[in-house]
């Protein structure tokens, strides 16, 4: 790949660095640099001991991050998955950071690049690893048992016709394994009612919930919020877009779990549990992309970004 190739516009740039607060001397880390858009606007405003740690799982991203922050020396580059924030940052002898940044989601150069298997609008192999390894779409498709493709449909995609869905899937593998893009988006259509065929391509839904399972986003969203919120010091912030109602929810959830205190019941008349919240939000409802930002990227339509502050454990903030 051609590193100048790797095309993703930034969603919510300035919001999500600016929900970082970055300060010049302090330590950041972006845990999907992506194409390097918020890692080199974060790294605009370091000066001094700050420091920048860009994590991505996907090669073609590492290859591009590298070469689109070249200019930096306080800047280090690591292959891995955001998961695993707390380990890169013990290798590169740091142990808290200011600010984390999620940046959620697939890649518009992992949709546009047609042989990456993420997209029903090209022909091409049945992939859709992040990574470029291990599990990939084809094993799901051709090797899962009808009932887990009905719970991943039903559960990642809340694709309603998940049954008819699968029922054609596993028709189909049974005379030849499903083993393009082409294929897997014709046999959704088919199971499509024609009326139902109206609200946008009918394979929208299927890719995404495959897409989930073959990265265990979702997993990987639960361990990665609470390792990355584990890693920040006091009054550091975590920024966090999502693109879809399920990565939204977890979020919401983790961040209200944070910042929630006493947990006892209503009726105790004075605490008993010493629960104190650990962090406070920085914008009380999710932010939404701007009406120029949309005008200039569709993609970005269903972005929403949280952000939170870590407090004092002591509840001192």
């Amino acid at each position: 790949m051609d590193n100048s190739e790797f095309s993703h516009k930034s969603v919510m740039l300035e919001e999500a660095v600016n929900g970082l607060n970055v300060r010049s001397g302090g330590v950041y880390v972006d845990g999907t640099a992506g194409g390097g858009g918020h890692s080199f606007e974060i790294a605009s405003r370091l000066e001094g001991t700050g420091r920048l740690i860009c994590i991505d799982q996907d090669p073609d991203a590492i290859a591009a991050v590298t070469k689109r922050l070249s200019a930096f020396d306080n800047v280090s580059v690591v292959q891995s998955n955001f998961v695993n924030i707390k380990g890169v940052l013990a290798q590169l002898g740091v142990f808290c950071a200011d600010g984390v940044l999620l940046d959620l989601g697939v890649s518009s150069h992992q949709l546009d690049a047609p042989e990456r298997g993420f997209s029903y609008h090209s022909d091409a192999p049945l992939d859709m690893r992040m990574s470029q390894s291990g599990l990939s779409a084809y094993d799901v498709v051709n090797t899962y048992a009808p009932g887990e493709l009905v719970r991943i449909l039903s559960l990642y995609g809340e694709e309603k016709f998940a049954k008819n869905i699968v029922r054609g899937l596993v028709a189909a593998r049974e005379k030849k394994p499903v083993e393009t893009t082409t294929e897997l988006a014709e046999i959704v259509k088919n199971a499509y009612p024609a009326k139902a065929r109206k609200n946008g391509h009918p394979a929208r839904k299927t890719f995404q919930a495959i897409r989930i399972a073959v990265n265990r986003e979702l997993d990987v969203l639960e361990d990665g919020l609470q390792n990355a919120f584990s890693s920040l010091n006091v009054g550091g912030r975590l920024s966090v877009i999502t693109f879809h109602s399920l990565e939204d929810r977890i979020v919401k959830r983790a961040m209200a779990d944070w910042c929630s205190g006493c947990t006892c019941p209503p009726d105790f008349p004075v605490c008993v549990c010493g629960n104190k919240p650990k962090a406070k939000l920085v914008n009380r409802k999710p932010a939404s992309p701007s009406e120029k930002e949309l005008e200039e990227n569709n993609r970005a339509r269903s972005a929403r970004l949280r952000v939170c502050e870590k407090l004092d454990p002591d509840g001192i903030s």
